[in-house]
């Protein structure tokens, strides 16, 4: 709400992004001080971190920022904590909000119980989980409840999985037309999070009966009886791609983002909104140089072997610790870049482009979470099936609500333009 309300009464012509970080600011110096108005020390203190973040000093005067930091300063100070197995305690922050966002992971630890209280608090949840395993399950537990009380459970927020969930509802909407199949392509630049590679090797400690290799682990039993597993599987080749003049090799988290994908497909079809009686989804890298893509593969080779060795807690200490992350200016610095190549049965060819400054972990999963969870507290009533719940993807439970949302964050949609 604190974003509307600074788009909604623009007094200058700051930057959307810029206004934010001036609220959060001094909000965060508010509640420290447990006032909302400025004494020399904390004036100082706001001066000093707006020109280390980049921010205008002129905004330490503006009435609206001002006005909206002290709100934001208020809900900070009567935020409420709990312990992770406190369910009772769980149950009480649930039922204290609309929507929840779980940030860190392994989620299969963090947030099990959380879901749980959030489906009995009627409380819509979001998380940036890459744990498929994990969801495959909340699915079994939660799918129906959730349907029934038309709660939105919704895992995979972040740079895992909303570029590849949404670029390809974006292209097939765009093109309003039947697809056979969307090919994806990733690359970008950031930093190694500790949560992301705690949750990597923390998967194979947790117990499911279901296998993280099914390229179908998140669809329903009916579902894959009507699909052709062998032309789904994981496809590990390095190759040239003529559409978009790279080469190709495997992308680490193609293994989670072409199930998220697929899960879409079949809810989709439910909807009556399929993407294509035939539709097949698979995504990779993209490199300049053979030679890259080939060390790509052979380092995610031999990432992989270590995550299935029994002695995967020894090759554990050799990455960073959970808690760990990319420094203020790798953040800022980083971006991803997205592009979709769907194909129709005409064999006509139509390409996408999505573009994101900063770090694809960090940053522009903050932005890709956030926007997320704004589309459940603030457009609930633009929502395709308004009022349909369950465990959903981001395409599906947040639709074009939240591709005009992440255009207005400064997330770029470039096409769909024929081949």
């Amino acid at each position: 709400s604190v974003g509307q309300k600074i788009k909604k009464n623009i007094e200058t012509p700051w930057k959307f992004e810029e206004k934010t970080k001036a609220i959060f600011i001094i909000g965060k110096y508010f509640c420290l001080a447990k006032k909302n108005n400025f004494n020399v020390e904390l004036k100082e203190l706001v001066i000093k971190e707006f020109i280390e973040e980049g921010v205008d000093l002129e905004l330490i005067n503006s009435y609206e920022v001002i006005k909206t930091a002290s709100k934001f300063s208020e809900l900070l100070n009567n935020s409420c904590s709990g312990e992770l197995y406190d369910n009772e305690n769980l149950l009480k922050i649930a039922s204290k909000t609309r929507v929840i966002a779980s940030l860190a992971g392994p989620f299969n630890k963090y947030s099990n119980n959380l879901v749980t209280q959030c489906v009995e608090a009627g409380t819509h949840y979001l998380d940036i989980t890459g744990e498929n395993i994990w969801v495959r399950d909340l699915i079994d537990k939660h799918h129906e409840a959730a349907e029934k009380k038309q709660i939105k459970i919704i895992p995979s927020c972040g740079y895992d999985s909303i570029p590849s969930d949404m670029g390809c509802f974006y292209l097939q909407r765009s093109l309003n037309q039947e697809l056979q199949r969307i090919d994806g392509y990733h690359r970008g630049n950031g930093g190694v999070s500790g949560g992301t590679i705690e949750s990597a090797f923390s998967m194979r400690n947790y117990k499911s009966k279901y296998s993280m290799g099914h390229p179908f682990l998140l669809n329903s039993k009916e579902y894959i009886k009507t699909q052709n597993i062998s032309e789904n599987k994981d496809n590990f080749k390095i190759k040239y791609i003529d559409d978009i003049k790279l080469w190709s090799a495997p992308f680490v988290m193609a293994i989670a983002n072409t199930r998220v994908v697929r899960r879409s497909s079949e809810i989709h079809d439910k909807n009556q909104a399929s993407y294509g009686s035939e539709f097949k989804y698979q995504e990779y890298m993209m490199l300049k140089k053979y030679s890259s893509a080939f060390l790509v593969t052979a380092g995610l080779a031999v990432f992989g072997l270590m995550l299935i060795s029994p002695i995967s807690g020894l090759f554990r200490k050799l990455f960073t610790k959970a808690g760990n992350g990319p420094d203020k200016k790798t953040r800022e610095n980083g971006w991803f870049e997205s592009i979709f190549i769907g194909k129709n049965k005409n064999n006509e060819k139509y390409k996408l482009r999505m573009f994101c400054k900063g770090d694809p972990g960090y940053k522009s999963t903050a932005k890709l979470i956030c926007e997320s969870a704004l589309c459940l507290a603030l457009n609930s009533e633009n929502l395709p099936n308004t009022n349909a719940g369950g465990v959903l993807t981001t395409s599906t439970g947040l639709g074009s609500t939240l591709i005009d949302r992440l255009k207005n964050a400064d997330v770029l949609f470039e096409g769909p333009s024929k081949i």
